[in-house]
Formats: structure tokens, C-alpha cells, sequence
């Protein structure tokens, strides 16, 4: 008896598990295969196999006709994708430097307030997207700040320095400090110490932190709406404009790019993090 109720859980669960992964998996996988349907009429209805839309959005010639083609400008898409990388990279290099060093600084010091300070980190992630953007719009307007590339870069890092805390924190956790205080005994100094000791231990959690913000930076629509000028659109208020004039099949090909760049950044990452750092030769002469 027990037997057979231990088949039948294991069973359920193997059911379970299979139907969440396919609602998880399955709008997902739509995309990328509605991606390559050459029909331009219905995206819903399968027409054969075509790289057109892919091209299209390239700027490349097509079989398909002129009225088929729903991006307005090649050009418009391609300066959106160069604003959110610049304004991705950018917001990444500052969050993570400054997420990091916060990090170390609550990690390593005591300070009155410190709680209270580690409570005002978290609250950035927990505020609703929408409320956040109002309140950052309001601020730079209020400052006299012209909205573009530095007011999403700014906005962007108000958040994002966070979620770097948080992984680095994480990692700093869970760090030996005795290996710190050897160094300090062996006569290295703070800097030396930081670079060949705290620093190797941390890596895995900075360059996470780091992808991490990078994503979500290339992925936040709802604040980048609201603080986005008219001459800086980021790639997913480009997609959302074209949304709100219809589901079109070039927004699938977008949406599968999207994809596979979030698949090689996430690759990249775990391979970063498996990678044992290197001995450097004159570690003997710190």
C-alpha cells in the first residue's frame, strides 16, 4: 500500500512539474516559432518557414511586399536598441561599482543608523515600478533635469544599485573574514588586500550582480516610460509602441533577439562564475 501511494505521489508530482513547465515554456516557445511564420496577414496561422521578418528588421531585402512591413523606420529600432545598450552598460559599470562598495561598507563597518540604512536599500525593489517612475519624473522636473539618456541612467541606477547590494551582500555572507585578517597580519595593505583576497572571494557575486542589473536595465519599461525623452527611446518602449498598434509578426523576431541575448548573457555569467580566478605571479611580493 505504501508502496503503491509512493508511485501515484511521484506520479502527481511528475505531473505537476511537466504542466508547469509547459505553462512556463510554451508562450515562450510561440514566439520563437510564430518568428519564422511567413505569413503576413495572420501571425497565428502558419504560412512556411521565412527568415523575412528577421531580415526586415536588419534592413535587408525581403519577398515580402512593401504593406507587409511593419516597422516604420529600421533605423528607429536600431537607435533604440543603441540607446538601451548605452543606457544598460552605463547604469551596470555605476550600479555595480557603487552596489559593491555599499555592500562592503555595511559588511565591514558598524555605523549608527546601519540598519535603518540597509532597510532604505531594500525599498527601491519593494516600491511598484509606477510609483517609483511618477516619483522620478516628478524629481527631475522639479530639478530642472531634461529627460533622456542621463535621467533613465540615473533612474535606472536607483534601483538597480540594490539588487547589486543584495547578491554581493549575499556573497560577503558567506565569506571567510579570517582570510582578510591574515592579510592584514602578513603585513599587506588595505588595498592589496582587497585586490588579492576580498575581491577573488566576491567575484562570482559582483559579476552576477552586474548581469543582473545589465538585464533588468535592458528590460524596464514601466520607469523608463515615464523619464524617457522624446529623443531617447529604449528598445521596450519602441516594442511597446509598435504593440499598441497591433500584435505584429516583427514583434515576435524582437522578441526570440531578446531571447537568445539574455540566453549568451546568462551563459557568460556562468561561465564567469565557474572560472577559478588566476594566481598572479608576484603575489609574493604584496
Amino acid at each position: 500500500m505504501n508502496a503503491l501511494l509512493a508511485r501515484l505521489g511521484r506520479r502527481l508530482l511528475g505531473g505537476y512539474s511537466l504542466a508547469f513547465f509547459v505553462f512556463l515554456y510554451l508562450p515562450i516557445g510561440l514566439i520563437v516559432a510564430y518568428s519564422f511564420n511567413g505569413n503576413p496577414i495572420n501571425m497565428m496561422i502558419w504560412d512556411g518557414f521565412s527568415l523575412d521578418w528577421y531580415r526586415s528588421l536588419f534592413g535587408l531585402s525581403t519577398s515580402l511586399s512593401e504593406n507587409a512591413l511593419y516597422v516604420e523606420s529600421t533605423d528607429q529600432l536600431l537607435a533604440a536598441l543603441r540607446t538601451s545598450l548605452v543606457v544598460a552598460l552605463t547604469t551596470t559599470a555605476i550600479s555595480t561599482v557603487i552596489g559593491t562598495l555599499t555592500a562592503l561598507a555595511l559588511a565591514r563597518y558598524r555605523f549608527r543608523l546601519q540598519k535603518f540604512y540597509r532597510v532604505l536599500l531594500f525599498m527601491p525593489m519593494l516600491m511598484p515600478d509606477i510609483v517609483l517612475g511618477i516619483a522620478l519624473l516628478i524629481f527631475f522636473v522639479g530639478v530642472g533635469l531634461p529627460l533622456g539618456k542621463v535621467s533613465i541612467i540615473i533612474g535606472h541606477c536607483t534601483f538597480l544599485i540594490s539588487y547589486v547590494f543584495l547578491i554581493v551582500s549575499a556573497r560577503l555572507a558567506g565569506m571567510d573574514t579570517r582570510l582578510e585578517e591574515a592579510s592584514a597580519d602578513l603585513g599587506a595593505s588595505p588595498w592589496i588586500t582587497f585586490r588579492r583576497v576580498t575581491l577573488p572571494q566576491i567575484l562570482p557575486g559582483v559579476v552576477g550582480g552586474a548581469l543582473l542589473a545589465f538585464i533588468i536595465s535592458m528590460d524596464d519599461l514601466v520607469i523608463t516610460y515615464f523619464i524617457a525623452g522624446v529623443d531617447s527611446t529604449t528598445l521596450p518602449v519602441f516594442i511597446y509602441g509598435m504593440i499598441r498598434r497591433g500584435i505584429k509578426p516583427e514583434i515576435n523576431a524582437i522578441a526570440t533577439l531578446l531571447l537568445i541575448a539574455s540566453l549568451l548573457i546568462a551563459a557568460l555569467g556562468l561561465y564567469l562564475r565557474n572560472r577559478k580566478p588566476a594566481t598572479s605571479q608576484d603575489d609574493s611580493h604584496g
